[in-house]
């Protein structure tokens, strides 16, 4: 990686607040199209730049992500092509670690003053670690990210048990029909293969109303994970909140001792003042 590179990694990790003013104290240090190409990195969106945050101050928490993810895409098309696969047990895996990405992520950007859409910044995290293949410059991303949902997993064709057809037995040739018409091989051959596409067309009806469920499957399966996020953000919030409002409490109630005992001190010093003539 060129010293270049490495400057404008500095800038996706700076605060959001601080992105512009540096890109273009930047783009003053070169000349030419270095300059120009420093002028045109565009300032991430909160959301994108609360991600980039979590790979530049938190890789582990990412990494762990990015494994889970990885897992999870894994277990889905072992599941579709029919192999053994704990799809439960990765998908419970990939949530915990959504749901710890979104935590350091929020607590990261809330630090430098910002605050992301918890449930953008699920979707954005979501769609990062799902993703077919991680990004050639994770850490500098601009526009918030998609989950691609069941279409990323395009290409995979779901098992389906072999259809065999039957050849026509041995001396059947010729024989009659339910209707007592005598038929050939000719006829017998044509009846198979419109046999076979009748159950052809079946087939294809049944696998697209698998892949169908399958994709309503993994939309209540995002949704599940992104709510599952949001109420452990939550929870983790509460706690500080509480946290912060049992230490207001002590605080407060050392105040009012303090109240108390310099009324008491103010009051005596008043009962014991000599009485003017």
């Amino acid at each position: 990686m060129s010293d270049l590179d490495d400057r404008i990694d500095e800038l996706y990790g700076l605060p959001l607040a601080e992105f512009t003013a540096s890109r273009n104290a930047l783009a003053k240090t070169l000349k030419g199209e270095e300059a120009a190409a420093i002028k045109r990195l565009e300032k991430p969106s909160v959301v994108a730049w609360s991600a980039n945050q979590l790979y530049w101050r938190d890789r582990r928490t990412f990494d762990k992500l990015i494994a889970s993810g990885r897992d999870l895409r894994s277990a889905q098309i072992a599941a579709l092509k029919g192999r053994a696969s704990d799809l439960r047990e990765a998908t419970s895996t990939h949530r915990t670690a959504l749901a710890a990405a979104l935590a350091a992520a929020t607590k990261l950007a809330k630090e430098s003053g910002a605050n992301p859409s918890s449930e953008a910044l699920a979707r954005m995290l979501e769609a990062l670690s799902l993703a077919p293949d991680l990004p050639a410059s994770p850490g500098r991303f601009t526009e918030q990210l998609q989950p691609a949902g069941f279409e990323a997993l395009a290409g995979i064709t779901p098992a389906a048990r072999p259809h065999i057809v039957a050849p026509p037995a041995p001396g059947t040739a010729g024989h009659r029909d339910r209707a007592g018409k005598k038929t050939t091989k000719a006829d017998e051959a044509e009846g198979e293969r419109r046999r076979a596409e009748a159950e052809a067309e079946k087939r294809a009806a049944a696998e697209g109303a698998l892949g169908q469920a399958r994709k309503a499957l993994d939309r209540a399966q995002a949704t599940e994970t992104r709510a599952a996020s949001q109420v452990d953000a939550a929870r983790r919030q509460l706690e500080v909140a509480e946290a912060a409002l049992e230490q207001a409490h002590k605080v407060a109630t050392g105040a009012r001792r303090e109240v108390d005992r310099h009324e008491l001190a103010v009051k005596a010093l008043t009962a014991t003042r000599p009485k003017r003539r």
